[in-house]
């Protein structure tokens, strides 16, 4: 398999938000049979990734649809990181998922895109069972879940935070993270407090469709048991966790992205 197939697609824009909210989003769309896939990044990645570019690949060999994009603040869409929240990253794979998905999908969410996969179905449900929203033309055949970070601004953050720099988030209203994968980046008062918004380990989560779990047991990032208390809100019906035992957060290894393939052929 190459990666070579991903150069031939010419990014759409689209803008979703109104106002000084709005903010234009890179798109990369194949077309192809049906399930189709969608592929939502993680926290500071974009659609560029090895993960990404892998299932884009596999999608071309096999004619299946594909759909990557970049949340605002990320790789080739607009906006500035610091201002994104869950919220708005989630309106963003909302607006990609109604305008480029037709027909059953395999959503594959990788770290903070598990928690914004969660949080599309929880939405395509909604929409769904509501009179007053029209009839959606994609609907969810599964979920490919990587490194699975729902609620990560509470959980993985501000849960972990010293003391020192919970108070510079509240005062300041940023602080500069260190990561091992590049330049510090800035998590936000904002970030924080609109995430509470989002939070889904609290109760049951019905997602209405199958559900793989992929998890490294040396991911520094995301710990193990995070995905065990996932997989226990979600129903016990064709739900399977995978534990990688020498994996890491980013899962990018060549049998890693075998198994990740592997799980999105056993959907469909």
């Amino acid at each position: 398999m190459t990666n070579s197939a991903v150069n031939d697609q010419e990014p759409a824009l689209i803008e979703v938000g109104a106002g000084n909210s709005m903010r234009r989003i890179s798109v990369r769309a194949r077309t192809g049979t049906s399930p189709g896939l969608i592929w939502l990044g993680g926290f500071n990645s974009d659609m560029a990734g090895t993960k990404a570019l892998a299932l884009d690949a596999w999608a071309a060999e096999h004619a299946r649809a594909c759909v990557r994009f970049d949340y605002s603040g990320h790789g080739e869409s607009g906006g500035a990181f610091i201002d994104g929240t869950i919220g708005r990253w989630l309106e963003e794979s909302v607006a990609v998922f109604e305008q480029f998905c037709r027909g059953p999908q395999v959503v594959i969410g990788s770290s903070m895109g598990g928690w914004m996969a969660l949080l599309l179905a929880r939405e395509i449900a909604r929409r769904q069972t509501s009179p007053a929203s029209p009839a959606s033309p994609a609907s969810l055949a599964g979920l490919v879940l990587i490194a699975p970070a729902p609620d990560f601004t509470e959980q993985l953050m501000w849960n972990g935070f010293t003391p020192e720099i919970r108070q510079e988030i509240l005062t300041k209203g940023v602080w500069m993270r260190p990561s091992q994968y590049g330049d510090p980046y800035p998590i936000t008062r904002t970030l924080i407090e609109e995430g509470r918004n989002h939070l889904l380990l609290g109760s049951a989560i019905d997602v209405g469709c199958p559900v793989r779990i992929l998890q490294g047991a040396q991911d520094p990032d995301v710990p193990w048991q995070h995905a065990f208390a996932l997989a226990h809100r979600l129903p016990s019906e064709d739900v399977v966790l995978t534990m990688i035992q020498d994996g890491d957060h980013r899962l990018s290894r060549p049998q890693d992205i075998a198994r990740i393939i592997a799980a999105v052929a056993e959907i469909g």
